[in-house]
Order: structure tokens, then sequence, then C-alpha cells
């Protein structure tokens, strides 16, 4: 069973520190990731005791106060170089979103051209960067609209991961399909699994998340981690994963390897739905029933 590594880099903080930090990991245990950049205005701290920001207590303090007592610095120019150096090491890169924050909070219920001038925003500063637009995308916090699906198709992006879920298949959200396959975040993440409580601890937390990723999946396991948590305060634990995940048979891959050898046509359609995060505070956007067999068929 593979392992998927789905990098989220949220903040300037996680641009600076966590994401060069895994970056060295990865060199160090010969590993490929798919990176996904937040570009626009880094405003942490309006997201003060916020849902979808379980590592905000290791921010620094000046991070804290952006976007309410300092002003945001723009993340793709501060970090541009630390993003180029992730593509340079040989690891996919893409989009989460642009203003993080602004997409947590409107993302669910904007219109088509509130979405379009969002996407196209990390696009093109995606584009500054690189010198070239992004072909894939990870959805800040699976929050999603039927307009980003329609979206993605129309700019071509060879897949998204923008939904929690078991498999790799086409998306219809309210009536709205793409032919941009998804490719689901299938494990629990860090913070989800130490929010339980209990006999999960920091200590053993790894041990819980190895063993999910035991359940055979039809394209094998995704696991979504952040450049702040991950890359940063639970960096030794991440290490112990990657021990643990590269020896599994097909160890770990970038996002874009997990379709390479699938025969798209034949991947199902599936409805996409809502469910509640354990905290009942908040909807994720989840892989939901099966349609018909095929976007062949």
């Amino acid at each position: 069973m593979r392992v998927g590594l789905r990098v989220c880099v949220n903040t300037l903080q996680g641009a600076l520190l966590g994401m060069p930090a895994l970056l060295r990991l990865f060199d160090e245990y010969k590993i490929r990731a798919s990176f996904f950049f937040a570009t626009g205005a880094d405003k942490s701290g309006r997201r003060i005791g916020r849902i979808l920001q379980p590592w905000y207590r290791d921010l620094d303090i000046a991070s804290r106060l952006y976007g309410i007592a300092l002003p945001p610095p723009v993340i793709h120019r501060r970090a541009a170089e630390v993003m180029r150096a992730t593509l340079a090491a040989g690891h996919e890169t893409g989009i989460l979103c642009h203003d993080r924050s602004r997409w947590l909070d409107e993302i669910a219920h904007a219109d088509e051209t509130w979405t379009r001038q969002e996407l196209d925003r990390a696009i093109d500063a995606y584009t500054d960067v690189f010198g070239e637009k992004p072909t894939c995308m990870a959805a800040a916090g699976w929050q999603i609209n039927p307009h980003l699906l329609a979206l993605q198709q129309n700019k071509g992006f060879r897949f998204a991961s923008d939904v929690r879920g078991r498999t790799i298949f086409y998306p219809r959200l309210q009536g709205v399909e793409s032919n941009c396959p998804q490719i689901s975040t299938t494990l629990p993440t860090l913070s989800e699994l130490l929010g339980q409580g209990g006999e999960i601890t920091n200590l053993n937390v790894h041990e819980y998340l190895y063993a999910e990723s035991q359940h055979i999946l039809p394209h094998g396991h995704v696991y979504a981690c952040d450049a702040e948590m991950e890359g940063m305060s639970h960096l030794p634990l991440m290490e112990k994963l990657i021990v643990m995940w590269k020896g599994m048979q097909g160890g770990i891959q970038p996002l874009g390897q997990l379709i390479e050898e699938k025969d798209l046509p034949l991947l199902p359609i599936h409805q996409v739905g809502w469910a509640q995060e354990q905290s009942g505070d908040i909807y994720y956007a989840t892989q939901s029933v099966e349609l018909k067999g095929s976007a062949e068929g």
C-alpha cells in the first residue's frame, strides 16, 4: 500500500521555516511529495480561535498579529526562493488558494465570479514565482463549490485534491461534473487524531496513523500534512511516519504519481457531499455515492 503526501503551506512562517525543514527531511530519506501553496496575504491573526487552523499555537507572535496589528505579508513575494527550491528538489507543486482566510470563510457559498477571481489570483501568483501555470490544486480546508470544479476542468488541471474520501474519481457537485480527477485525502490528520484524546498522544499518534494506512484501498492512501505542523513542532513525528511508510510496498509518492498508471476514462464518477468534522463545527467536501461506473460509461 502506497501513501501520497499532500503538503499544505498555509502561512509565511510555514513557507520560510516549516517547508525548508520538510525539504531537508524528504531529501534525507529520498522521497518526493506534493506541495500546495497559499500565495496571497497571510492574515493568520484574523483566525485566532478559528477552525481549520489547528497549528495556530505553533506560530510566532508576528504571525499571530498579521492582519490585525501588523500588515499581512504576501506569501509568494516573501517566499518565492524557497517555493522555487521545492520544485528544484524534484517535488510536485501546485496551489492551495490565494487569500486563505477569505477562502475558508467564503468559498462554500461564493458565486462563479468570486471563485474565478480568487483562483486566477492564485494562478497568477504561482506563475510569477515559477514562470509557468500550476497544473494541480488542493483546496484549503477541503472547502469547495461547484464553480471551482468547472474552473479546474476549464483550466486543464491535471488533478485536484479537494475532498476527503477513499478513492480517485471524477466529481459531481450540485449538478456540475468535472473531468479533473479528484485524489481524495484518505487518512485522518494529525490534529484530528490528537483531538480525540484518550489513548492517542504525541508519543504514539504515528502508530495510529500507520495502522490506518494499512487498510487496503484501490489507489493507495493520501496523507495531508501542514508545513506549520509536521514541518515545525511535529517534525520528529513526521520522520517516524516516513520511516514506517517507506517500508511499505509502493512507499511514499507525490499525488500525481498515484494517477500515472490509471486508465483515467475508466475512473468512476462520484457525488461530492459534505461530512461533519469530529468537533461538529465545520464540514468538509467528501466523496459520496457513485453515480455511474465511469466517465467513459
